[in-house]
């Protein structure tokens, strides 16, 4: 089950929903209007203890070190 992120296309407020299937029913908590965007973002995973992620080379997208268990 994923969890996506969404940016609300009239009051630019950014949450993350879990989506069960279909987006139809996807609204923002904050204003409740259903013009809503889904944003790419990076993901990672944690396997035997060592945590890769999609940001690229440079390790985890919120750091600058290329040994994420510097940071987690």
């Amino acid at each position: 089950m994923p969890i996506y992120e969404y940016r609300c296309k009239k009051c630019h407020n950014e949450f993350e929903c879990l989506v069960l299937g279909d987006e139809e029913g996807i609204s923002c908590p904050e204003c409740n209007a259903r013009r809503v965007e889904r944003l790419m973002s990076a993901c990672s995973s944690k396997s035997s203890g060592n945590f890769t992620s999609s940001s690229g080379p440079s390790g985890c997208s919120s750091c600058s070190s290329t040994n994420c268990s510097s940071c987690h």
